[in-house]
Formats: structure tokens, sequence, C-alpha cells
């Protein structure tokens, strides 16, 4: 099977030859950079990324934060600013504030983070006067490239939700289905993660799981195939499901892992990112525009491919405007 056919597709497959980062960068290839207002980005980490990306044509930066401090950081990373718009605010805080509104404005398709706490950056985006809200709970997801597994791998939600309950939880798995869909897997299948497989009283999650799945039933979670409660190992591999004798169209071939919490979700990430050598691109749903959100951790790769998702997001939004106008 082709690599191309392996991101298109949610069925399993032999050859685990799958190129998550390759992928994403062919995805966006024929497409026109998206304009992200870059929050504070006052650090060579930040600062270098929206460049390169910008580079790379994924992206038309526009540099919202203390313009003294910028251009001391590009001075020192020897980078040239002068194609990019700067916008001067005097801190991390009114660097957030003003880069949402430039989304309100329509100055901007997206946001990406800096050099400035996410918390920071998530109370403009949320602000109820102000900020970016829509009527879905935002949530993380990482969207993760295992080289033991065949496809995309999607993790939500291990940055923002901290203990997310059954009405969050509807929200998150329908944000991800969505991200699921924009990255071409059709009927995306979700595999609702808890330490056992079946309905325990004594343990929570199990419970919202099967709440979930009857929610998908009835049409209040729309587009995935959904199963749970699924312990990691029944969700992504098939020997493991045979051998619990778990018959279910998510089990062993899941493409989205929806956990329990935040403290679940973060974990997993970081084992499968320094473990497994996984990549994890991320990014945050649910708000008007996406947001690029990395760790100074990652790599020059996924900071480009965190990009790149935000990249088919506008572009996704943008066509459903097109087909709401028609």
């Amino acid at each position: 099977m082709s690599r191309q056919s392996a991101l298109q597709s949610s069925a399993p497959v032999e050859d685990n030859s799958f190129n998550g980062y390759e992928m994403l960068m062919e995805a966006c290839a024929p497409l026109d950079p998206i304009t992200v207002a870059v929050v504070h980005p006052c650090d060579d980490i930040s600062l270098t990324s929206a460049i390169d990306a910008a580079r790379e044509g994924l992206i038309t930066p526009v540099l919202v934060g203390p313009q003294a401090k910028i251009k001391a950081v590009a001075e020192a990373e020897g980078l040239d600013l002068t194609p990019y718009r700067i916008v001067d605010v005097e801190h991390s805080h009114a660097a957030a504030a003003r880069a949402v509104e430039l989304v309100r404005l329509g100055e901007a398709e997206a946001l990406m983070k800096g050099s400035l706490h996410t918390d920071e950056l998530l109370a403009e985006v949320v602000n109820k006067a102000t900020g970016l809200r829509t009527d879905r709970r935002i949530s993380h997801c990482f969207i993760m490239d295992v080289p033991t597994y065949p496809k995309p791998l999607i993790v939500t939600d291990g940055a923002v939700n901290i203990a997310p309950d059954l009405k969050a939880k509807a929200d998150i798995c329908q944000n991800a289905i969505e991200l699921a869909q924009v990255l071409r897997i059709e009927q995306p299948k979700v595999a609702i993660l808890s330490a056992v497989e079946t309905v325990n009283p004594d343990i929570p999650s199990t419970i919202d799981a099967a709440a979930l799945c009857k929610m998908a039933d009835r049409g209040q979670i729309v587009g995935g195939v959904l199963d749970g409660p699924l312990a990691l190992d029944n969700a992504i591999s098939m020997e493991a499901a045979r051998t619990k004798k778990i018959v279910s169209p998510v089990a062993g071939q899941a493409d989205i892992l929806l956990v329990p919490d935040l403290e679940a979700g973060n974990i997993l990430a970081k084992q499968l990112t320094f473990l497994a050598r996984a990549e994890a691109a991320g990014i945050v749903l649910g708000a008007r525009v996406p947001i690029i959100l990395t760790s100074r951790a990652d790599t020059l790769r996924v900071r480009l491919a965190s990009c790149a998702v935000a990249v088919l997001l506008v572009h996704a939004r943008r066509r459903r405007l097109v087909a709401a106008a028609d």
C-alpha cells in the first residue's frame, strides 16, 4: 500500500512505512500559505520556528510582541525580519490579547504560541468578551507518527483539559474526528481509553466511555466509529484484541485515542515520543481558528508538521465557508 493510501484509509496495513511528516508536506505543497499571528516570539526557538515555516511556504507570520526583543533575537540568530510584519506590544500578555484581536479583525487565520505560557495565551482565546470562543470546548490533539504504527495516531486531550467531564469529552471527541477527516481519514476509528475493557462502576472513565458510544449511536457525536472502554493494548494491537476476544470495528486499528484525562494523555504522548521515537505535531481545536502549540523540546520537523496541520485546517475552513456561501 502506498503512503498516500495509508493516509487516506483508516484500515490497518502490514507495511509500517508511513511517514507523517512527508505526507503533511505533500498535502500542503499546492496550498497557499496562511497568515499566522505568532504570539510573543521572543526566544530563539519560537522565532526561528516561525521563520522556518515561512521559508517552507506554510505560513505568512505576523510577529506579535515587544519589537526590540524580537529584533534582538533575530540579530543573534542571523534572521532577516524585513519580509515580515511586526506588531509591537509591551509584554507577553499584551501579545496574546493583540494576536487574538488580529484574528477577530480578519488579519490572521491561526495563532502560534511563542515564548509565553500556554495558559496565558488560552486565557485570551477563551475570554467571553474578546476571545475566540465557539460553542465547542477547546481541546488539544497530538498528531503522532509512531514508527511501529502504520498510520497517523491522534491522542487527545493531553494538554488543555485537565479532568474533562462527559460533556467536555464529547467535544474533545468531535474535535478529533473533524481533525482526522481533514487528514483524509473519512470515518476515523475512536478508541475511548481506560484501564480495562469492561464497564466498571468503580472506574469512572469506563462509564464515560460507554456513554460516549451511546451518544454516537444517537447522533450526538458524528463522523466517527466509537468503541470503549478499551485498554491501550486492545486499541492498537489486533493480536491483543483477539487474545481478549474483543470483537470491535475499532479494536486494534484506532485512528484516535481519547484518553481519560490530561495526565494520561500527556504521559502517553511523551512515552511514544521519547521511548518509541514518535513525532508528535500539536494543535488546539475548538476555537474560531487553529492554535499551533509546540514544546521547546520539539524538533524542527515537529514544529513544521504542526504548522502544516494548521494549514490543512484553515484551507478546509475556507472551503466550508465558500460552500456555505453558495
